[in-house]
This record gives structure tokens, sequence and C-alpha cells, in this order.
């Protein structure tokens, strides 16, 4: 039987806190590294950082008219921790794009001459490449475009005054910046603008960054730069866990070799997580570093068992066996809600797997496939989505629901027949409200005879009563005949063009059945997930679903995981970094679903390495 980790004070981490907060004094400052493990409390120790920094630095900081920086790594998590601290101005929360448009912003001079440099670099080397390679090669026109997708831009520079950029936007205008820019730009200005820094230092004498392992690595190297030109008027603090880290561009080794003047607490406690999955966790992690966490004294013991299922079942043998599985856990632990899917957390490796089993495969793919869209998609407000999740779907729910003062609320703030002006304009009023109650009407009749439309038919419904604002980028399909293509040719972008517009068409041939489970999905509403979405989240169950072709992907594969490879290939621990995360996410119990073609081998290396026991590993569906 594995061995359990000694007792331990379970205020063994509360010294962590007050080293933080000796650390955030402007006369002594002092940088530092906090490492924090799953479920250890790092926010709750990023919030008791600023709240002593509210108490002891405010009087100081307002007077200079300064602030305290935090970059997180969400939106959600950027919310969550300015809800704590009650909004107070002094704490600026933002995300790393929003933060590094902060610092740049106005610097139009210095942008547009970056990205001459940028584009001329670019050319040169695409010319290069096309001298060297193949002509008529798919590979050679997509060199040819870009070559002229560039030039184009460059010769445009001159005429761009303001550059212009949104963290959540899609930033399709000519004088608007990407997201990697804005990152690129920021980096490159601190490390070789001395003005930059003291701009930065300046505004933010102490910047806090949360899940720094997944921060852009180029950005934190230039934090590195200015925290040591301006280490006495300037405190860099990182939290984080390299084991966290699942995205690739976050820096390798960070917390390594550190300045001798840094600080470096770190936490032991895990709070979230029961015995068995803390002892998991730890051998999991073993290889990889030598940070080892500890249980609370009063946590339960808890369940993981791992299921490995042939990995060439179709869509539904492979949903019928999840159920099982769901069963199974259900008799292992003596907990009936294992039977009630939404109290399990089902986690997928892509969000593509999410959405099939959820059932919106049809209108996810379409959207998610177009790069430029995917940020703004994922996070719900691309508009082409939102319009369908959060005008079309409560107006429909609520005229189901007959709730008429929904009907009344929602119409009033979104239809254009309702609008201050339409009914200034209209002989009488009465009758504009029996125009939308009649549009209404119009649109259920879509459902007649549980009847399932397409998007595209309710959109068009909608666009012949002028019952909603309709997006920009839905205008063109709204008022398109059935099936017409609504390519249209001679665009200044015509590869962008098609490929957003041939997304839209087939976004469209959906049913609206599904924009219900996707809004839920979106929403964080959902029992399932992805297995990087959660984290920093926690839950009382939670299934993991590890299906590498499935997920169709090339950064994580379980089976290099489970002795397809050995430790130190590169996939193999980008796939453990995944894995403890998605293991250290359960409050109570946990069940592993592997797809593989090689159960035995699976078996036999899990055993070996000590991360499960002989009868917490089932081969093949349980019955």
């Amino acid at each position: 039987m594995m061995a359990a980790p000694d007792a331990f004070d379970d205020d063994i981490d509360s010294v962590v806190d007050v080293e933080i907060a000796a650390c955030l004094d402007l006369a002594a400052p002092r940088s530092f590294f906090l490492f924090a493990g799953a479920g250890s409390g790092k926010t709750r120790s990023l919030v008791t950082a600023l709240q002593h920094v509210q108490r002891s630095l405010a009087s100081s900081l307002r007077i200079k008219g300064q602030r305290v920086a935090v970059i997180t790594f969400t939106n959600a998590a950027s919310d969550e921790i300015k809800r704590r601290l009650m909004f107070d101005p002094l704490i600026d929360v933002r995300t790393i794009h929003s933060f590094a448009w902060s610092l740049i912003e106005g610097m139009n001079r210095d942008i547009r001459e970056w990205i001459r440099a940028d584009l001329i670099a670019d050319i040169a080397d695409l010319q290069t490449k096309e001298a060297k390679g193949r002509k008529g090669t798919d590979a050679s026109e997509t060199r040819l475009r870009k070559i002229a997708s560039k030039t184009k831009r460059l010769h445009g520079l001159d005429g761009i005054k303001r550059f212009v950029y949104s963290p959540t936007g899609d930033n399709r205008t000519r004088d608007a910046l990407n997201h990697a820019e804005v990152l690129q730009l920021t980096s490159h200005f601190l490390k070789t603008k001395a003005a930059m820094q003291s701009i930065l230092v300046g505004r933010h004498p102490v910047l806090l960054i949360d899940e720094s392992q997944d921060t852009n690595k180029h950005l934190i190297d230039a934090l590195f730069l200015v925290q040591a030109a301006h280490k006495e008027r300037f405190i860099l603090g990182l939290l984080g866990d390299m084991m966290q880290r699942i995205y690739n561009d976050g820096k390798d080794g960070l917390g390594q070799n550190l300045p001798p003047d840094w600080a470096t607490p770190s936490k032991k406690l895990n709070h979230r997580c029961p015995k068995r999955i803390v002892r998991l966790i730890n051998k999991v992690r073993s290889t990889a570093d030598t940070q080892q966490q500890r249980p609370r004294s009063d946590a339960a013991e808890g369940f993981v068992r791992l299921y490995l299922l042939p990995n060439d079942a179709d869509e539904k043998g492979k949903q019928a066996a999840e159920r099982a599985v769901a069963r199974h856990m259900c008799r292992v632990t003596g907990d009936d809600m294992w039977n009630t899917p939404n109290a399990v957390k089902t986690l997928t490796l892509e969000h593509r797997m999410a959405a099939l089993r959820m059932g919106f495969l049809d209108m996810f793919v379409p959207l998610y496939e177009v790069e430029s869209w995917r940020t703004s998609f994922l996070e719900g407000t691309l508009p082409a989505s939102r319009f369908f999740a959060e005008d079309v779907l409560p107006l429909i729910a609520a005229k189901r629901a007959e709730d008429r003062f929904a009907i009344a609320r929602i119409s009033k703030a979104l239809s254009p027949l309702l609008t201050p002006e339409a009914l200034r304009a209209a002989d009488d009023k009465h009758k504009q409200l029996q125009k939308v109650s009649a549009a209404i009407d119009e649109l259920m009749l879509l459902w007649k005879d549980d009847a399932d439309p397409t998007l595209s038919q309710v959109l068009r419904c909608i666009a012949r009563s002028n019952l909603l604002v309709i997006p920009e980028v839905l205008q063109a399909p709204a008022h398109q005949g059935e099936g017409t293509a609504a390519i249209a040719a001679g665009d200044e972008e015509s590869d962008r063009h098609i490929e957003r517009v041939a997304a839209i068409e087939k976004f469209l041939a959906a049913p609206f059945s599904q924009v219900e489970p996707f809004a839920m999905y979106l929403a964080g509403k959902a029992h399932f997930d992805t297995h990087q979405g959660v984290k920093g989240l926690e839950f009382d169950r939670v299934m993991v679903i590890m299906d590498d072709a499935e997920a169709r992907g090339f950064l994580f594969k379980y089976e290099d995981l489970f002795g397809g490879k050995a430790a130190g290939d590169k996939t193999v621990e980008a796939t453990r970094r995944l894995f403890y995360v998605t293991c250290s996410r359960a409050k109570g119990s946990l069940a592993l679903v592997a797809y593989t073609s090689a159960p035995d081998r699976v078996r036999r290396f899990v055993v070996q390495e000590g991360w499960f026991e002989e009868n917490e590993v089932v081969v093949g569906v349980p019955g």
C-alpha cells in the first residue's frame, strides 16, 4: 500500500503570506517567486498580499498617482480578484494582453517603425524561401499570397496615424494590431527603451503575475530586465507552479536560477484534494521536480480509478462506456451523485470532444476553425455566435415559457422596432407593439410540429421582420435566399474573407437546438470542460477523458505518457503536466478514462510507477 505523507500542521503555510508582505515594502523592495501547487490557495495568497498593499501602501501610492498592477490569466480570474478587493481602483487587474496594450497604446510612431522592420524582414525571408522552393505548389502559392499581403500592409503603414487594439475583439481593421504583435511590441520596447521601463516602474512600482508559468516568455524576460535595472523601486512578484504550465509560450525553467536577492516562498499544503489524490499527483510530478504536497489533516481518503478502454469504439460506444464508468464510480464510492451527469465534471482533451458529447458540434467547428476568431469565440464575444446565444435564445425561451415580462424586457432592450426613435416615428405605438408580437409569433412557427430550424432559417425570419439587430457579419446571409453562397469576389483580403464567409455558411446550417448546450458550455455551466480550461477550478467529482485519436492533437499524447515514450520526452512532459492539472481538480473522487490500443502495457506502467494500485485499474468497460 502506498504510504501517506506524514501528518502536517494545517497552518504551516501561514508564514508564506508574512514573507510576501515583507517583500511588499517600497522602502526595501524585494521581488519574489511564490511556488503554489494545486489546491494550495494561491489566489488566497494573492488577495492577502493585495489587501496588505491596501492597508500599508495606499496613501503613498495615491499621492504619487501610482497603482499596483496584477496580471491574471483569464477575464474570469481578473473579475474574481477585483470582486474580492471591493473593486479598489488602486489595484489595476488585467489580462496579459490588456496590460501590455495599456503600456504601448499611443506610441504610434514607435509601433509603426517596429511593424515596418518586422514586415521587411518577413518579406525578405519569404522571398528567399520562394526563390529556393518549387513554383506552382500549394506552399509556393501560400508564400506568394503572404508576400502580397505583407507588402500591401507595408505600403499602407504611413497612412495609419493611430493604431488600435481590443484584447477581446477580432482586430480586423487595417489600423489594428493582433494579439501576438501587442505582446511582441511590449516585450521589445521594455527591453530596448529605458523610457519605457521608467513608464512601467513609474506607473506600477508593484507588479504581481498570477499563473506566471503560462505567461508569455518574451514578456517575462523583459520584466526580469526591468526588475534588475530598477530593483530599488520596483517589485516583481511571480506566483505559479511549473507543473501546471500547459501552454507553449510560457518560459522554460521559470523559478530556477533566480537572482540571489529574490525571495522564494513555497506553499506545502493542498487544501483541495483528498489524501489519495494528493498521493497520486505527488507521484505523477516526482520525476519532474522535487516539490511535494501534503493533504490537510482533516482531508478524506478519497477515491481514484483508472479505466482502460478500447480506442476503436465508435462515438455511441464511447458515450455508453463513459456512462458505465459513472455507474461503476457510483458503486465504488457509494456516492449516488455519480449517476447524475450534471454533478460530474467531465474533462475532455479538446473542445471538439465536448462539443460532440454535448451535441453542438455542427455549430461549433466552423467558427472554431477560423483561427483569428477563436479567442473571441471561446470567450463568448464573437458577434455571430453571441447573437444566437444571448439575443435569440433568451427570447425563444421566454416565449416558450409565456413569460410576458421577460418577453417585454428582451424586446425593449434588443428590438429595433421598439427604440425611442421607432416609437416616435410610429403613428400608433400600440400597433408597433403588436408588430413585435406578430414578429415573435412568426418566428415561433419555425418550431411548429417539433421542427428544429437551422440557424439560417431563424436568422432570415428575424431579418424579414426586423425583430432584432443583426450583427454586421450576419447581414449578408440574413438577406439571401436559401442555399445561396455568401462568398463575394474582389475583397481586399480575399483569402480571409472567403474563409470567414464559408465558416459562417457552415455555422448557419446547424440546427438551432445546438445553441442552448453551446451557450451553457461557454458559460461554464455545462458538466463538460477541457483539460486546459479548468486550471484553478475544483469539483467534487471529476471524470477525465483521455483519447488521443479523437483529440487529434500533437502537443499532448497520453499513450506516450503511459509508457509509450521515456520520461523527459517533450510530449511526455507536456502531457504529464496536463495530467497533473486534471487530476488535481478533484475534491472527492476521480475517474480517469483512457482509450488505448495497449491496455496491458498501460496497466503495467502505471502500477510499476506507483501511480495506481492493481485494484484501482479497470481494463475494459465495467459491468
